[in-house]
């Protein structure tokens, strides 16, 4: 006797026969009590959803991320626009009739961008540092924070809310050591933490560049990984070179430029203000860096070589 066959490979349209496949995903809809004045009663708990007008709604004033990708919010917009706000935001009620976010800025951000009237949300008690640790927690665990984000958001949980590394470090699921190899990226200098933060440097080479106490050099040392695409072990040989010599071997000058080359200074830098520089191997490598400040810089430069027949 034959048996029939069983699998899971029929498709959806076996499995559910004639159905308008349209009509399986609707919008989510919320079936608590809507928050319609300053009269209603909203001590219900946690675990119960609201909705909260929109214009009731303020964002969190000690949200720990500074900017929201605006390509992501449009994407989690069209989202919510086709099928709802899956989970819900959570805020605290400030005033009778203002409530503050906790958590879901970027959610309730998008809701804004498709017209939603009323946002589904938790409502919960909590003071201006429950507000804080709540904020950054869950930013960390949830959001995509950049380095220096994190750094400056571990930092103000210690400063303001008065916690060690140990207890920072409990408060938000990481290791005691990861807490604090981020709280010392904020002591690279400003451009460093630029790169980083845009992502033109990784956590891996900054942890490098700290172990170079000059400023000026961890910054001369970010611009050669940049421009050279140099990996974090390149980089460490690089530092470890520094270390050993005080002089990076691969960038070494000559002892002294051939006169061409103080000539080439000389004619080109009038354009750029002198702002020019010059680097040569003892075997006749090497590379010209020029700094322009405007494009009427440029402009001329270019008219003095058409000019000249080049």
């Amino acid at each position: 006797m034959s048996k029939q066959q069983r699998g899971l490979g029929r498709g959806l349209g076996a499995l559910l026969g004639d159905a308008d496949l349209s009509q399986i995903r609707k919008p989510v809809e919320y079936v608590h009590k809507s928050v319609v004045s300053s009269d209603t009663d909203t001590d219900r708990g946690s675990a119960d959803i609201m909705l909260i007008p929109a214009d009731m709604i303020e964002p969190n004033p000690f949200q720990p991320r500074m900017s929201f990708d605006s390509e992501a919010l449009e994407e989690l917009a069209e989202s919510i626009r086709s099928l709802g706000l899956i989970q819900p935001v959570t805020v605290r009620k400030k005033s009778p009739d203002r409530y503050q976010i906790i958590s879901g800025e970027r959610r309730f951000r998008a809701c804004r961008m498709v017209g939603m009237e009323e946002i589904p949300a938790y409502i919960r008690d909590a003071n201006d540092q429950g507000m804080l640790e709540m904020a950054i927690v869950e930013n960390i665990q949830r959001e995509d924070l950049d380095p220096i984000e994190v750094a400056m958001s571990y930092d103000r949980l210690i400063e303001e809310c008065h916690l060690t590394h140990e207890q920072m470090a409990m408060r938000v699921g990481k290791k005691r050591a990861s807490v604090t190899n981020y709280l010392r990226l904020l002591h690279l200098p400003a451009k460093v933490q630029h790169d980083l933060k845009v992502g033109l440097l990784s956590v891996g080479h900054a942890k490098v560049l700290l172990g170079v106490e000059d400023p000026a050099l961890q910054e001369q040392l970010c611009d050669q990984v940049i421009k050279g695409g140099l990996s974090v072990r390149q980089l460490e040989e690089k530092v470890k070179r520094l270390m050993k010599t005080g002089q990076d071997t691969e960038d070494a000058p000559g002892q002294e430029l051939p006169e061409d080359y103080s000539r080439i200074l000389d004619i080109v830098g009038k354009y750029f203000g002198n702002n020019i520089s010059l680097k040569r191997t003892s075997g006749g490598k090497g590379a010209m860096t020029i700094h322009f400040s405007s494009d009427e810089e440029v402009r001329k430069f270019l008219e003095a070589l058409e000019r000249s027949g080049i």
